[in-house]
């Protein structure tokens, strides 16, 4: 099983918060109708399809292409062979039961656009075909939010510093901000790429995968290893470990709570924003309305 920030084999986590909390509960009701498991192994299949068709179709500028659209990091470090043979390890990996198998950036990056992808299709899916969807066992019906889960389930996104994210993902997009803002002032101090970037890392706990994607380095055989741990081996269990108020944790709350709970206000800040965006819309509209026919 691939290991993530959370632990995907749980789909029905609670809060504390939530009985005292509507929006909260309503977050984690939603949370409740994912399969991760699923999820992440049909995000790694559609990709892995989505590649052989562009291969077998034997045009070089489609396969390119289709390379930029849909891994735009990953294919600037592993060529096509190896990104099948990422994607297969990741499926292989993802399939077994008895380990854990940790990746590094240069695999999460891999997963992130499989999954990117393979929710828009998802999505549209439901809308378009949702008997087919529901086959899927994906999220009970219910369109899957990207953004929120990856800030649930990545640990950060520095293979994306530097470009665009496509989502607002705030609290990774914030760090990889400052960190981009960071390098380029010591670049401006005259050091080069690479000793501006080697300044900061231990700052920003950047690791050594990711600063070789920031690099623009190729993928290398000993980067192609996942490691794994037995699934009896706790590696999970600190989340659920009731906290004494340390790191912004309140008493009573585990650390799992509080991501919950942090990822909840996110949510909520969203569907506030777009509330707002809509009404304001409609104000706009009535005013247009309203003008058009003095």
């Amino acid at each position: 099983m691939l290991a993530f920030v959370l632990d995907i084999t749980q789909n029905k986590p609670a809060n504390s918060k939530e009985n005292e909390n509507d929006e909260v509960k309503q977050y984690m009701d939603y949370q409740r109708k994912l399969n991760h498991i699923n999820l992440v192994k049909h995000s790694l299949d559609y990709a892995k399809n989505q590649l052989q068709e562009n291969i077998d179709s034997s045009e070089s500028e489609k396969l390119s292409q289709f390379l930029k659209n849909i891994f735009p990091i990953s294919h600037q470090f592993a060529d096509v062979e190896t990104l099948m043979l990422m994607l297969r390890k990741l499926m292989n990996s993802h399939n077994s039961s008895n380990n854990w198998y940790r990746m590094n950036s240069f695999y999460h990056a891999v997963v992130f656009e499989s999954m990117k992808e393979f929710v828009k299709f998802y999505n549209l899916l439901l809308v378009e075909s949702p008997e087919k969807a529901k086959d899927l066992g994906v999220s009970e019906g219910t369109e899957v939010d990207f953004e929120d889960w990856s800030y649930l389930y990545f640990q950060d996104m520095d293979f994306h510093i530097g470009k665009n994210l496509s989502y607002t993902h705030y609290p990774f997009a914030k760090r990889n901000k400052t960190i981009e803002g960071k390098w380029q002032e010591r670049i401006n101090e005259g050091k080069s790429k690479v000793e501006a970037l080697k300044a900061i890392q231990a700052d920003y706990e950047i690791d050594d995968t990711s600063m070789k994607i920031l690099l623009g380095q190729k993928i290398s055989p000993p980067d192609l290893e996942l490691l794994y741990t037995s699934v009896e081996n706790p590696i999970y269990e600190a989340l659920t470990e009731v906290e004494d108020g340390r790191w912004g944790v309140m008493d009573g709350e585990s650390l799992l709570d509080h991501t919950y709970y942090m990822g909840a206000h996110l949510k909520v800040w969203e569907w506030r924003k777009r509330e707002e965006v809509e009404a304001e819309t409609e104000t706009v509209m009535d005013q247009l309305t309203k003008s058009s026919k003095k």
